[in-house]
């Protein structure tokens, strides 16, 4: 039975649109018109998903529409992130990345978060300058109550989170006790643009991006360097970790071996000391692995609302997950909640 048991959403979307977030703007670029022919955010990678998405799916979710679903699904907060902005990354004008993180925090916050507290909204970051990005984040914490800062997984930005240009956003982060999350949706620059399927591409975006930046983070010693600061890899599943963590850890012996010890730790320690979370699906056949091999603490439900799916389907999966008989009880209650709560340091 699922009475007296909390949910939280560590994943849904707003479906954020340009013509209402130009109102949004600040600073010089207050009340200027923008051509209509041209988005805000640049495409994800030229497919057509806007259309894909329309067969029988959800097209349109405004603050309405994310408490009702809330309210339907017995779901007590839910964690948003964007659509569109998921792109971020791969805007080429370094200034104007920042203009618009601004712009979309600003519209997040207003419409959304200031609505209903249990909606609760994510920093989007213009990584392209990791200090403005650490303002932002400081700024969207402090004045908004935020609760997490959004690093796009895929960047036109040539090198990896664990580089140190990054570390201003970590130290930031850390001070502030809120976490990062990398999410994906990107597939440009990930190798497989030769693909010539959406159903190709989608089955490999999310993984392979959160692979690169996980590998990044752990082996550059971000968590050495930080060893509080708290990362979610959202949107991959969670059956990836204990192979990556295998991978890694080989990597980690034969450095030692060579006498090269650049990290304080095995790799699959950071996870499990607290550092690494993700978010999992719940009909994911091996869960119950990952909780015997990695843990049960770092795995958290996602409702991905509105993305993807028929509305009817996204309630399905709470009473379904409850179901398993694979899982115990314990492990069901850590991934709909208490995970999350450490997570994103909620009360």
């Amino acid at each position: 039975m699922l009475d007296g048991v909390t949910v939280i959403d560590a994943d849904g979307h707003v479906l954020e649109t340009d013509a209402e977030m130009e109102q949004y703007f600040d600073g010089d670029y207050t009340g200027h018109r923008r051509t209509g022919t041209f988005s805000i955010f640049p495409s994800l990678d030229g497919w057509p998903r806007g259309f894909v998405r329309g067969l029988n799916k959800v097209t349109k979710v405004d603050v309405n529409s994310w408490i009702q679903f809330i309210e339907g699904s017995k779901i007590s907060a839910a964690v948003l992130y964007p659509t569109a902005a998921l792109s971020a990354g791969l805007i080429q004008d370094h200034d104007w990345a920042c203009v618009v993180a601004r712009m979309y925090n600003n519209w997040l916050c207003d419409r959304y978060c200031k609505v209903d507290k249990r909606l609760k909204g994510v920093a989007l970051l213009p990584v392209q300058n990791p200090q403005e990005a650490a303002n932002e984040l400081r700024r969207c914490v402090n004045d908004y109550g935020m609760v997490a800062g959004l690093l796009p997984a895929v960047t036109n930005l040539s090198k990896g989170f664990g580089h140190q240009d990054f570390h201003p956003i970590y130290k930031v982060a850390q001070e502030l006790n809120v976490p990062l999350t990398v999410h994906g949706a990107v597939s440009a620059n990930l190798g497989f643009d030769f693909l010539q399927t959406m159903s190709m591409i989608h089955t490999l975006e999310h993984p392979i991006a959160q692979m690169i930046q996980l590998t990044s983070m752990v082996l550059d010693g971000v968590f050495d360097l930080f060893p509080k600061l708290r990362v979610g890899y959202l949107e991959a599943g969670a059956g990836w970790i204990p192979y990556m963590m295998d991978r890694l850890d080989e990597k980690d012996h034969i450095d030692r071996k060579r006498k090269h010890f650049p990290l304080s730790v095995k790799p699959s320690e950071y996870f499990k000391r607290g550092n690494i979370y993700v978010t999992c699906e719940t009909d994911e056949k091996t869960l119950d692995v990952v909780a015997r091999e990695m843990g049960e603490d770092y795995m958290m439900y996602p409702t991905d609302f509105p993305h993807e799916r028929e509305a009817g389907v996204f309630a399905k999966d709470i009473p379904e997950f409850w179901e398993r008989t694979d899982l115990s009880e314990r492990v069901k209650r850590k991934v709909f909640s208490e995970n999350a709560k450490r997570f994103y340091n909620m009360a």
